[in-house]
């Protein structure tokens, strides 16, 4: 099934490395025409070169496809501005939206300063933002549209080092949920992938230690495929984006996939898992005795004090 998005137009942002490439050219390959978005700066947001986004696009079009280039950054609201409407003027629509551009700014909690918070924020946070609210108005027109957000396991369980990147990526989540609930009704679609791949952004020490330590906890036991992240490759996200951008996924809206090689896995949504509940106000004394008992009973400290 090489066609299942044929006459359809996506934007990817961050397309022109890693998980974003994958995704664009999964899209182009199953017909759509994609415009191809990438600042095109390093790991931590540094030389912006427009050369990335083009790369890709010269692949589509080897291939057989169609795509055009975009460098507008993200993280401004111009910028996303002229990302969606790049596909507006050369595909007269956009039906696809998929927000994979992301920079990474690690350091620990206690050594982060602003400017390293806030430039991730910019490009994940409101980069998903901006792109995503210049996108809606058209599809909300158009009683049509796909978006496919990208949060992380380090917003779901957090990673030492990544109090900014956790912190989008946790963002992303409201967003995407809220997003589902206000574009739904008009038959656009918002969900989210959290990918697992060997990129730029996962082979640094602070993200390997940080699922060593979340496999020592039993966290991601049952995903066999992250035992060995170098092995699985970015284009193995694009196959789900596509899934998910189709007419098959029409009833699937507000969720979450974590996305690793070839394990694909449904991420439940946060519920209430334990209740304690009295008539007035707990005391101090009654929590001191109740909670470690219940609420607390079988809790795992992420970061336990050194001895």
């Amino acid at each position: 099934m090489a066609d299942m998005l044929t006459d359809r137009v996506a934007v990817v942002t961050g397309a022109g490395r890693g998980i974003g490439r994958g995704v664009a050219l999964g899209l182009a390959a199953q017909g759509a025409k994609v415009v191809v978005n990438d600042y095109g700066v390093n790991t931590d947001g540094s030389a912006p070169s427009s050369g990335p986004a083009f790369d890709v696009v010269e692949e589509i079009k080897a291939a057989g496809g169609d795509a055009v280039a975009n460098s507008d950054s993200v993280s401004t609201w111009d910028g996303g501005a002229n990302i969606v409407d790049t596909a507006v003027r050369h595909f007269g629509r956009i039906d696809i939206l998929v927000t994979c551009a992301g920079i990474l700014r690690d350091r620990m909690i206690f050594n982060m300063s602003e400017e390293e918070f806030d430039s991730v924020l910019a490009v994940h946070l409101k980069g998903t933002f901006n792109c995503l609210r210049h996108a809606a108005p058209f599809m909300r027109e158009q009683r049509f549209g796909r978006i496919i957000t990208f949060s992380s396991g380090s917003g779901l369980f957090g990673n030492p080092g990544q109090a900014n990147y956790g912190s989008a990526k946790a963002a992303i989540s409201g967003l995407t949920k809220v997003a589902a609930r206000d574009l739904g009704r008009y038959g656009v679609t918002v969900n989210s992938i959290c990918p697992v791949a060997a990129t730029r952004m996962t082979l640094t020490p602070e993200v390997m230690r940080a699922r060593e330590i979340r496999k020592q906890q039993g966290i991601i036991r049952e995903e066999r495929a992250l035992n060995q992240l170098e092995n699985l490759k970015p284009e193995d996200v694009a196959p789900m984006v596509a899934f998910l951008a189709s007419d098959y996924a029409a009833n699937v809206n507000g969720q979450f996939f974590l996305c690793a090689g070839q394990s694909i896995s449904l991420i439940s949504l946060p519920r209430a898992m334990k209740t304690i509940y009295k008539a007035g106000r707990w005391t101090l004394d009654e929590l001191d005795e109740l909670v470690p008992l219940t609420l607390a009973e079988g809790l795992v400290n992420p970061a336990p004090p050194r001895a």
